[in-house]
């Protein structure tokens, strides 16, 4: 990577149906995202969008508003040398404006909020594979699956309840890890990484300050980079704490970025690669 590479920061909000992204604008961007099937979040700070993107956002999402239609908000960042990747694509939530002149708008969103309270009935054949629910779980919340984890089958599988639960109950009848990453549901074996998405960070490779040991596995910071994912492997070697070194399975990964700013980094945590759950 050059010695100046200069960052990329992008934020796609949708108006009227259409997704307008925004780049060169001062924003800053922080969420958490987890291998598990609670929500993920996101907190876009944006300065000095149009009068009329402000309003119809403010007015949009209003809790007032009678229109219940989703509003998408997409992050994606990188460097001019490697080009940008997703960081979250999720459902406005809530938008608050800051005092004039330069009026900074806070977007917060989280995955699947447009279909958190949509009910669903599904049931299946008295002997069904855990892949065929799994695909049908992803289409009934409008997901793509990513299905990586061993088959299996499942007797008389029912559901009635919140569409986002289906993933609860997945995770619970196929002993997996099943979670949204973005738009896609991810179902994979427990505490195992997804295939082929590995990183291998050092203090030569990014490492901000010493990993932190806890009582699942680590805490590291890093400096942002693409293959980086919610649920791969991270190998870690770490010459001034080699306790820490070793593979570990991310399962809660957060974000801090900039476009003007100093942030720019992952914050990832991870179990040991295999541990059985206790």
């Amino acid at each position: 990577m050059p010695s100046f590479d200069p960052r990329i920061v992008r934020v796609g909000v949708e108006i009227n149906g259409e997704l307008r992204v925004y780049e060169g604008l001062n924003v800053k961007a922080s969420g958490v995202k987890y291998a598990n099937p609670l929500q993920n979040e996101c907190e876009v700070q944006i300065t000095n969008l149009s009068k009329e993107v402000r309003d119809y956002l403010l007015t949009e999402t209003s809790p007032f508003n009678a229109n219940k239609t989703p509003k998408r908000l997409t992050v994606d960042a990188g460097r001019e040398s490697i080009g940008t990747f997703r960081l979250f694509e999720g459902d406005i939530t809530h938008c608050s404006p800051s005092q004039a002149p330069d009026i900074t708008l806070t977007i917060k969103a989280k995955t699947g909020q447009f279909v958190k309270s949509k009910v669903v009935s599904s049931s299946q054949a008295p002997q069904s594979k855990l892949s065929k629910i799994a695909k049908d779980v992803a289409a009934s919340v409008g997901l793509t699956l990513v299905f990586e984890a061993t088959d299996k089958s499942v007797s008389n599988y029912s559901f009635t309840g919140a569409a986002l639960k289906q993933i609860d109950k997945l995770a619970e009848i196929g002993h997996v890890n099943a979670y949204v990453d973005d738009a896609v549901l991810v179902v994979k074996d427990y505490n195992e990484p997804r295939r082929e998405i590995s990183h291998t960070l050092s203090a030569d490779t990014g490492l901000v300050g010493l990993p932190e040991l806890t009582e699942e596995g680590i805490k590291v910071t890093y400096l942002l980079e693409p293959k980086t994912q919610l649920g791969g492997e991270l190998k870690l070697e770490s010459k001034v704490n080699p306790a820490a070194s070793g593979d570990f399975v991310i399962f809660k990964l957060a974000f801090e970025i900039s476009s003007r700013d100093t942030e720019f980094y992952w914050v990832a945590e991870g179990k040991r690669k295999g541990a059985r759950k206790k």
